[in-house]
């Protein structure tokens, strides 16, 4: 019995994005190296993408310091307020929603550009002067998404924990040091490490889809359109499956 075409397509989806991951395993790490266009695509990637990051980070802690006082006042824990903060900031909330705006911001912005790119046969006209569009256009942002998101993570992260430090005093007085001393108190090792490695992999899988659906974009400026809208759901989504994967793994190993 023929499959449904929509599983058809769905298979035939995930075979062709296993054989571009391949292909930038097998083509990454091999001499010539583009260390220029990295670099830059860092810039692009991780340097402009900190005021939208920071602002999301700040509102992200305000707001939820200012929504978790009421209940906290109920039980009498009001104390308790930094730490829990500070335990949801860093162990989850922090990287995923970070990580999902770094898939709106450049998921989008590379699925669009390299499609631009394809659309126009700028990658063919790269192909025909001898140079590796797939090493200068693909690895070099795989990489450099993978290599910024633990940075923008971290930044958002303490900028989240000072909205919250700024949310705390909003109704009631509590000094900086005596915050994040409560935050610091409450974290251990093992609610950070998990919480940063697993950046690696939601920045090198927003990279790597919003690369193949850019990279094998069709139909012009539609094509365009679709690939950067693709980009952006196919990536979040793989945002939450992995997430869910490292949760278990983690709860596996009783890191947690």
């Amino acid at each position: 019995m023929a499959l449904p075409r929509t599983w058809q397509n769905f298979l035939d989806e995930t075979g062709d994005m296993s054989r571009f991951t391949g292909r930038f395993f097998a083509q990454g790490f091999k001499p010539r190296y583009e260390f220029a266009e990295f670099i830059h695509q860092c810039f692009i990637i991780g340097y402009k993408s900190l005021p939208l990051i920071g602002l999301t980070g700040f509102i992200m802690g305000l707001v939820l310091t200012m929504q978790l006082r009421p209940s906290l006042i109920d039980y009498g824990v009001e104390s308790q307020l930094p730490a829990m903060v500070g335990i949801a900031i860093v162990r989850e909330i922090g990287p995923v929603v970070t990580a999902l705006i770094f898939a709106g911001k450049i998921g989008s912005s590379i699925g669009a550009e390299l499609g631009s790119m394809k659309v126009t046969e700028q990658i063919d006209a790269m192909e025909v002067s001898g140079t590796n569009p797939f090493k200068y256009l693909v690895v070099t942002r795989v990489l450099a998404a993978t290599t910024m998101l633990p940075v923008l993570v971290i930044l958002s992260d303490g900028i989240s924990l000072y909205g919250s430090y700024l949310g705390v005093n909003i109704k009631g007085i509590t000094s900086f040091q005596l915050f994040f001393k409560q935050v610091f108190d409450a974290l251990s090792f093992s609610d950070v490490w998990p919480a940063v490695i697993k950046t690696f992999f939601f920045g090198f899988a927003v990279g790597m889809v919003g690369c193949y659906k850019g990279y094998n974009s069709q139909k012009g400026t539609e094509g365009v359109g679709r690939s950067a809208n693709s980009a952006v759901v196919v990536s979040s989504l793989m945002v939450f499956i992995i997430d869910l994967i490292v949760v278990q793994v983690t709860d596996l190993l009783g890191v947690n």
